[in-house]
């Protein structure tokens, strides 16, 4: 057996340490100082309702921001963003890299006592694999022998290569040797629950009483639709380390208003600052950007007309200015996406992923009207089906889809009606494919093509498109198990190329988070691939 190096190192992070310098030892030595008399509290923004806090349904960055501060996988990120061992505190790997051998740290505890155990992972995982249990991403743990199979009904639980050999050894095997296992791990279908706690009560996950958990936090409170309350878990094996008490998550969706409450001190840190505030706040010690590798798309329904036709989505697309949003209407830093793999990616010849491939679907009005024509000639249609575009209530998002609007309108001709929902309904409304073209975007699981890429395949629980290919598929797996790198990315390039002819998702801009965080703290750690992690935050001055 060879042992998994204790550090893997993912994502361009940017960690927030206050005003100036504080990295300097005294700086350092005097936060340190001033903090021990000051309650380690902090008040930020979900904009909304998160749509579940049980990781196996959780589909949303607004539920994963809350759920990653609950509970903890056999690997966690420590305070600089690495991956690291967390409930497990040995790994190993054997010699072909198909069978992963995880042991249970010593003190690992629930929330309520329990001791974490290797059968409660097994428990978990098997439960998201479970096809009655209906979990949004069970696809992630299909490079586990056997998973797939059973979670599409045509394999046996006993066959999936998940075993807990005793309390504190767990034993996973995969279909083939993956480098990147432990990057795809971070995804929240691999956190554990409580047994337990989930078969006694299905509602478990309702309401803060209920909730018990693994991680650095547990639920305090929670008053449904105005504020949630984590609370630091004394039973977290390293409680020591996590510097904040508690965290207060409002639940504002107005971008003018919780501009206005991180103003006057009622929120400390709001992490997408309104569309017309951003250029005033950029030159203020409080502002922090930094890069996602994340795609801010609207997915078209494969199976609605008029987007069942490939020429219409296509006309569509070469009808939008992206450089226009992002320069006139974002303004945040985003990147026109002519593409779908975000920035960020460097393959084996040295350059970013991105910049291999040519650009996808550049402004271009004329080439749009007669894609339309042809597209409306196919379908025997003379003008186009009423068409609307859903999204979720937000001032940016509102802004972003008006600027749509009228640019299918000028340059296509084409009127779009828009229709807003909540986030929560909207989510629902997303998951049960109803929509013609819907907002939705897409965080990358890990630092990696396939960790957007696999959104399409046809067996992925991300595919919300309708839309399925044989060929775009083949490719996806064998990039999967693909070990010489140059023959993998080429591989992720072709399946690209497909997935942006066939258009099934209408890419708009690669994302950049504008955040707002109080001179008062330090220690948030903003990265590429999650929201703002909070467990080492401190709060240096009152």
């Amino acid at each position: 057996m060879k042992k998994v190096l204790l550090v893997i190192t993912v994502a361009i992070l940017i960690t927030v340490t206050g005003l100036v310098g504080c990295g300097k030892q005294e700086a350092g030595q005097a936060s340190d100082k001033a903090a021990k008399n000051i309650k380690q509290e902090i008040t930020t923004n979900l904009a909304g309702e998160p749509y579940t806090l049980d990781p196996a349904f959780a589909s949303d960055t607004t539920s994963f921001w809350v759920i990653d501060h609950l509970y903890e996988g056999l690997y966690t990120y420590d305070k600089k963003g690495n991956i690291v061992e967390g409930a497990a505190s040995k790994i190993e790997t054997s010699e072909d890299g198909k069978i992963y051998t995880f042991t249970i740290r010593d003190g690992a505890k629930w929330s309520n006592g329990d001791p974490v155990t290797a059968k409660d992972f097994e428990y978990s995982w098997k439960r998201v694999l479970n096809p009655e249990t209906g979990a949004y991403d069970a696809s992630s743990l299909y490079y586990i022998k056997g998973a797939q199979a059973y979670n599409t009904g045509s394999g046996s639980v006993d066959e999936v290569g998940i075993k807990a050999v005793d309390d504190k050894t767990l034993v996973v095997e995969l279909t083939n040797p993956l480098k990147f296992f432990p990057k795809i791990m971070m995804a929240e279908a691999y956190l554990p629950v409580n047994p337990k706690v989930v078969d006694a009560n299905k509602d478990w996950a309702a309401e803060a009483a209920g909730i018990v958990t693994n991680g650095a936090f547990t639920v305090k409170e929670w008053k449904h639709d105005a504020e949630l309350s984590l609370t630091k878990s004394q039973t977290y094996w390293n409680a020591k380390e996590i510097t904040m008490d508690d965290i207060h998550f409002k639940m504002v969706a107005d971008a003018t208003t919780y501009y206005q409450m991180f103003k006057t001190g009622e929120l400390d840190l709001i992490k997408q600052l309104p569309i017309d505030s951003i250029e005033q706040e950029k030159s203020t010690p409080e502002f922090v950007s930094h890069p996602q590798f994340s795609v801010y798309t609207y997915t078209f329904n494969v199976n609605e007309k008029p987007f069942n036709n490939k020429k219409i989505r296509q006309a569509f697309s070469y009808a939008i200015d992206r450089k226009a949003i992002t320069e006139s209407v974002s303004k945040a830093g985003e990147i026109p996406a002519y593409g779908y793999v975000p920035d960020g990616v460097k393959t084996d010849s040295g350059k970013d992923f991105r910049d291999e491939a040519d650009k996808y679907y550049q402004f271009d009005p004329k080439k749009a009207k007669q894609l339309l024509k042809e597209g409306l000639e196919e379908e025997g249609l003379t003008e186009l089906p009423p068409v609307t575009f859903k999204y979720n209530t937000a001032d940016n998002h509102k802004k972003i889809v008006e600027a749509i609007q009228e640019m299918l309108k000028q340059n296509l001709g084409v009127e779009v009606k828009l229709e807003n929902q909540e986030w929560k309904t909207f989510i629902d409304t997303f998951k049960q494919k109803n929509f013609q073209a819907a907002r939705m975007g897409w965080v990358g699981d890990f630092l990696d093509p396939i960790g957007v890429l696999h959104h399409y395949t046809s067996t992925d629980s991300n595919n919300f498109t309708n839309w399925s290919n044989a060929e775009y598929d083949s490719l996806m797996e064998k990039a999967t198990v693909e070990q010489d790198e140059a023959k993998r990315y080429e591989l992720l390039h072709q399946a690209e190329d497909i997935l942006m002819d066939e258009l099934p998702i209408l890419p708009i801009y690669y994302s950049a988070q504008n955040a707002l965080v109080s001179k008062k703290f330090e220690g948030i750690r903003f990265a590429e691939l999650s929201e703002p992690d909070l467990r080492y935050a401190k709060k240096i001055a009152e």
